[in-house]
């Protein structure tokens, strides 16, 4: 395999969010069967993980299987949460040794018991560990947490008293999945799409999006370096001018 070598970085987002698509065409195109493009994606996801950790990114938040995709074939669908439980039983020791912290964010209510099993355990035997953050969005979109998180205030005030009114973001934000995480700085897209498919729309408000054309099986390290590279260009102004940062 060709050594890539790493440009220096004098700017790199703490939380990178990554919307990965283009496993089925990606496999079509080359022969393969739709699971075997997941399996692909799967790899690229591990080689961009332990590249985000080496260069000191704190958060990576993967958009693995979104609350539309149980619409998919029954075979698809067994299939991917067949090789979500498999991945994580393979890589426990990898958590561990590398200090790993898994999460898990969305609706697991259609999730079959054996998978949540072993994603419940991995969330449990890492709870602890704080070097890099992996979150996995499984049975997510993003306007569906931001209802369930409303949901919630409203059983809330409905006990305890209180105003509609009383209502603040900060209220919202804390009865998100994501509440003990960061906003998400940088949402990288592959596949030549443009649009975030109800990923994380309330943590997205500010973030820098980068569009890829490869699709995820074919993203390597070197797209992903190009990727921060233009991150760490562009200026970000949170609604201000260039002159007041």
């Amino acid at each position: 395999m060709k050594k890539v070598s790493t440009p220096s970085f004098t700017k790199l987002p703490r939380h990178i969010g990554l919307i990965m698509d283009g496993n089925g065409r990606w496999a079509k195109g080359s022969g393969l069967t739709r699971l075997q493009g997941h399996k692909r994606g799967r790899k690229t996801l591990q080689l961009i993980g332990e590249e985000a950790q080496r260069l000191g990114i704190q958060y990576l938040t993967a958009y693995a299987f979104s609350s539309e995709n149980w619409l998919r074939p029954k075979d698809e669908v067994f299939g991917l949460m067949t090789l979500l439980r498999e991945s994580l039983q393979r890589e426990f020791d990898k958590f561990t040794e590398r200090k790993i912290r898994i999460r898990f964010i969305g609706d697991f209510s259609k999730v079959p018991d054996k998978t949540l099993t072993i994603m419940k355990k991995a969330e449990e035997q890492t709870r602890d560990f704080d070097r890099f953050h992996l979150t996995l969005a499984i049975g997510y979109g993003g306007r569906q947490e931001i209802t369930h998180a409303v949901q919630k205030l409203l059983e809330k005030m409905h006990k305890d008293g209180g105003s509609p009114s009383d209502i603040n973001e900060a209220d919202i934000q804390a009865n998100l999945y994501t509440h003990d995480l960061p906003d998400v700085d940088l949402i990288i897209r592959t596949s030549g799409e443009q649009r975030l498919s109800n990923f994380l729309p309330w943590q997205s408000v500010y973030s820098e999006i980068s569009f890829v054309q490869k699709p995820w099986p074919a993203f390597g390290l070197e797209d992903f370096h190009r990727v921060l590279a233009d991150f760490q260009n562009r200026e970000r102004r949170y609604g201000k001018i260039s002159e007041q940062l």
